[in-house]
């Protein structure tokens, strides 16, 4: 047994440690299809998608259509919610990681629970019965507008985009 000191990392090395790569989360209800699963992989650069939904999470038919979408280079893993927010912060530095939800509710589980998210690119929410349309691939209910003012108070920037190239619109504008 040696009595060599143990060399304890300083607060930031800590922080850096446990702060996954995430490079973008995005909100689509159609979670990962050709738009995501190619350009948002391409231009981000990630090399792992995490789709957080609680449904998605234990159905194989849904997660082997998602997985036939990704470049062989591209990882993809489903978890619920809360096991997300359990495991995220074990990723590898190398994962460079794009987190993909189906709802607004879901991104605020995600933040609430711990997740270090900045920004939520808001994609696609269809249009269904008792919602409104904002914008062509943008419908929400009142609920979806009190959590994306909920996320917008916590300091999360809510972006709004299709695709990488598109011009990006504030989501706060939509619902004012």
């Amino acid at each position: 047994m040696t009595n060599e000191p143990v060399q304890l990392l300083n607060l930031k090395e800590a922080e850096e440690m446990s702060t996954p790569n995430i490079l973008a989360t995005r909100i689509d209800n159609r979670l990962v299809h050709g738009q995501v699963g190619v350009t948002w992989t391409n231009t981000l650069g990630a090399n792992l998608v995490v789709v957080a939904n609680d449904e998605v999470a234990t159905d194989p038919v849904q997660q082997s259509l998602m997985d036939m979408v990704l470049p062989d280079a591209v990882q993809i893993r489903f978890f619920t919610i809360e096991k997300t927010v359990a495991i995220i912060g074990k990723a590898a530095p190398h994962q460079k990681i794009l987190l993909v939800v189906k709802t607004p509710q879901d991104a605020l589980r995600l933040v609430e629970g711990g997740v270090p998210i900045k920004e939520v690119n808001v994609g696609n929410l269809h249009f269904s019965e008792g919602k409104k349309q904002l914008a062509p691939t943008l419908s929400v209910d009142q609920d979806d507008i009190d959590t994306f003012y909920k996320l917008h108070d916590l300091g999360i920037k809510l972006d709004v985009r299709g695709i990488p190239s598109d011009r990006s619109k504030d989501m706060m504008e939509y619902i004012k």
